[in-house]
C-alpha cells in the first residue's frame, strides 16, 4: 500500500519556560471510593469541589495556559501517584455520554486521572487547537468512555505507565529467550523502594494496578511462539513490591527467570538491578511529550487518490516503546517486545523522510549477484 505522508512544521518556538507545572502534589492515599486522604501537607494548589467542578476548573486551567502562552497545542502528562483500578460499570463509564453524566454525579468509580483525560478531550475539540493526554501511571485511566470521548473529538491519548527499569529489561530478556527457543516457565520479580510511589503502592488496591501493568508485559512474546507454548499457556509470573523508606528513590529490583531447555533441563537467570527511579523516568517524560507532539503534525493519505490527509488514530500506540502497558486501538495487537516497538517508531520517522523501512535483511550483502544494482 503506497502512502503519501505530510509533516507540518511547528508554529511555536520552544523555550525554557514553555512548559509550566500547573499542580503540585502531596503524598496521598486513594481510598476505596476513589476519594483522597491527604497525609502530608506539601501541596499548594489543590483542586476542591465536586468532580464536575474539578472538571470545569481543569478545563479553565488548560484554556488559560493556552491563551497565556499563545499555544497551538497543550500536552498533559499524568505523573501523579498510582490510583486503584476503576471498575468498568455499564451505565457509568462504558460510554462517553455515561462517563460525563457520572462525573456530574461524582460517581466513586471516576478517578482523578480520568477527570483530567476528559478535560483534555473536551478542550481539544477545535481543529486549530489540540490537546493530548498521556497517562504515566498504571491504573486504567482510559475507561471505555474516556477512549470514546477522545475518538469523538479526535484528540490524542496514550499510555500506560512509564517503562523505565525492571520492566524494560524484562521485555528484552523474555523476547530473547522465547526467540532462542528457551521456554520461560517462571518469572518472579521483587522490588523495594522508599519514595512516595513505594509508599502509595503499599496499599493493596493501588498495588493491584501496578501488578497488572507489570505482569502483562510478556504476553505477546509468549504468544508469538506456538511451538513452545500451547494455546492459553503462560509462565508463572509473580510481582512483589515493598515499601522500604530508607532506600528512597533508589529502587532495588531482583528477578529470577526459570526456563525449560533441551532434554528436560532447566536454566535460571537471576538479576539484581538498582534503579534511580525518577532519573530513569524523567527522560521518558520528555520523549513521550516530544513524540506525541510530532505525531500531531504527521498526516497520511493513500497515494494516487483524492482522499484528504488524515492523522494518527486517537490512541497513540506508537508511544508503546515508552510504556509498560501499551494502550492500543480496539482490535489492534498489543506489542511489548522492546525492539519491535522501537522499530515501529524508526520506520515511521524514516517514512516521513521518504526513506524505505529498515528490515535488516541486507540481501544485497548476502547474495553474490552477477549484476549488482
Amino acid at each position: 500500500m503506497a502512502l503519501k505522508i505530510r509533516v507540518q512544521s511547528p508554529k511555536v518556538k520552544y523555550t525554557e519556560d514553555y512548559i509550566e507545572a500547573q499542580y503540585e502534589y502531596q503524598t496521598t492515599n486513594v481510598t476505596e471510593d476513589n476519594s483522597v486522604n491527604y497525609t502530608e501537607k506539601r501541596a499548594n494548589n489543590i483542586i476542591s469541589g465536586t468532580k464536575f467542578e474539578q472538571l470545569k476548573q481543569i478545563r479553565k486551567d488548560i484554556a488559560e495556559f493556552k491563551a497565556t502562552k499563545n499555544l497551538d497545542q497543550v500536552i498533559i502528562l499524568w505523573t501523579a501517584n498510582t490510583e486503584r483500578f476503576s471498575e468498568i460499570i455499564p451505565g457509568v463509564n462504558d460510554t462517553a455520554e455515561n462517563l460525563l453524566n457520572a462525573i456530574k454525579e461524582s460517581h466513586s468509580e471516576i478517578s482523578p486521572s480520568t477527570v483530567f483525560a476528559v478535560a483534555a478531550a473536551l478542550e481539544g475539540v477545535s481543529k486549530i487547537f489540540k490537546c493530548t493526554y498521556i497517562n504515566g501511571s498504571p491504573q486504567n485511566t482510559f475507561v471505555p468512555g474516556a477512549i470514546e470521548l477522545a475518538e469523538k473529538h479526535k484528540t490524542f491519548i496514550g499510555g500506560d505507565d512509564f517503562k523505565s527499569g525492571q520492566t524494560k529489561l524484562k521485555s528484552v530478556l523474555v523476547d530473547f529467550l522465547v526467540s532462542a527457543g528457551i521456554k520461560p516457565v517462571s518469572i518472579v520479580s521483587y522490588n523495594h523502594l522508599g519514595n512516595n510511589d513505594g509508599y502509595n503502592l503499599s496499599a493493596p488496591q493501588q498495588f493491584r494496578s501496578k501488578e497488572i501493568s507489570k505482569s502483562n508485559v510478556v504476553d505477546d512474546m509468549v504468544q508469538s511462539n506456538k511451538i513452545l507454548y500451547q494455546p492459553g499457556e503462560k509462565p508463572d509470573h509473580c510481582v512483589v513490591i515493598k515499601y522500604v523508606p530508607y532506600v528512597g528513590d533508589s529502587k532495588r529490583a531482583m528477578d529470577e527467570y526459570t526456563s525449560e531447555i533441551l532434554l528436560g533441563g532447566h536454566n535460571t537467570i537471576v538479576i539484581h538491578n538498582t534503579c534511580e527511579d525518577s532519573l530513569l523516568a524523567s527522560p521518558i517524560i520528555l520523549d513521550l511529550v516530544l513524540l506525541a507532539e510530532i505525531c500531531s503534525r504527521i498526516t497520511f493519505k493513500l497515494a494516487d487518490t483524492k482522499d484528504e490527509f488524515t492523522g494518527f488514530h486517537s490512541v497513540l500506540s506508537i508511544l508503546s516503546y515508552l510504556c509498560k502497558a501499551p494502550l492500543v486501538p480496539r482490535g489492534t495487537p498489543v506489542v511489548n517486545a522492546l525492539f519491535r516497538q522501537r522499530a515501529a517508531i524508526e520506520n515511521i520517522l524514516r517514512a516521513c523522510l521518504a526513506l524505505p523501512p529498515e528490515n535488516n535483511m541486507l540481501l544485497e550483502h548476502k547474495v553474490d549477484f552477477k549484476n549488482q544494482v
